[in-house]
């Protein structure tokens, strides 16, 4: 047997050959898996520009390791069938009709220094140097790593907290979420915070998408999660976030926010996702 191919790990945890060949070895199980995920692309079952599972998901169904999928993803990234954006997160290849542009000089970042810390925020000074620009001090506000969830039930409402935000001094909707603990998968995150402010367990949590809800001077990666369904094991034992519990019908989101009732970019987000993703399944 030759040598396996190098290998390169990328930002979502994928590995790619790097030394020019196109595919990398494999069993009999990851040939039955690379197969199968081939088969869902050419059929059309997933077209372009369309998500695939997660690895969460696809490991469990196609019986599979982690490891070993990582691999067949690699093989078909590696043949332009599929993209991997975010956390984990993998979508065919193609539908895509706005440009990426090309590459820009970034900003130069000199060093920085804090000015304040504890354990819920972090102030720093960064010294930084925009293209062409002098450089300056500019500062950034480092806060903790999120996970939030949409729960929805069979008869399309989803899963939220009535509850009082002493910040804007409001009253508002919101979806359950929480601090992603160090060492923590995100997803289990956000099963476990919804478990805890609700006292439902989510069943199948997906991944939609990880962005920053201030990205100019904050920093605090915000993990949007989907879940189809939950079980009541209890009440909530986090009395604190709970507030009162409500499965709100999806028709009533669009109101609830054009009212100004749905609080934090988390909530809107993941609701935004959630109805276009119901517009463009409609027939």
């Amino acid at each position: 047997m030759g040598e396996s191919p190098e290998l390169a790990p990328d930002y979502a945890g994928v590995y790619r050959p790097t030394n020019g060949e196109s595919a990398l070895r494999m069993g009999p199980k990851s040939t039955r898996v690379y197969q199968t995920i081939r088969s869902w692309i050419e059929s059309g079952k997933f077209g372009p520009g369309e998500k695939l599972p997660s690895e969460r998901t696809m490991s469990a169904e196609l019986e599979i390791g982690r490891t070993a999928l990582r691999q067949v993803l690699a093989r078909l990234a590696s043949e332009h069938l599929i993209k991997a954006y975010d956390r984990s997160s993998y979508r065919v290849v193609g539908g895509e009709t706005v440009p990426t542009p090309a590459e820009l000089e970034p900003w130069t970042i000199h060093g920085s220094r804090t000015v304040y810390e504890n354990r819920w925020v972090n102030l720093d000074l960064v010294d930084v140097e925009p293209p062409g620009v002098e450089r300056f001090e500019h500062h950034v506000v480092r806060l903790h790593h999120v996970a939030i969830t949409a729960v929805i039930d069979e008869q399309q409402r989803v899963l939220m907290m009535w509850r009082y935000r002493f910040v804007p001094q409001q009253w508002g909707w919101e979806l359950p979420g929480g601090i992603v603990d160090e060492g923590e998968d995100a997803a289990t995150t956000a099963a476990r915070e919804t478990e805890e402010e609700t006292g439902w367990r989510p069943t199948n949590v997906e991944h939609v998408v990880t962005y920053q809800p201030m990205i100019g001077m904050v920093d605090s990666p915000h993990e949007i999660f989907m879940a189809r369904g939950a079980v009541k094991v209890g009440e909530p034992t986090d009395i604190e976030e709970a507030g009162q519990i409500a499965w709100v019908p999806l028709a009533d989101i669009p109101r609830l926010m054009a009212e100004g009732k749905l609080m934090g970019s988390g909530t809107l987000v993941a609701l935004l996702h959630v109805l276009a993703s119901r517009a463009t399944a409609a027939p």
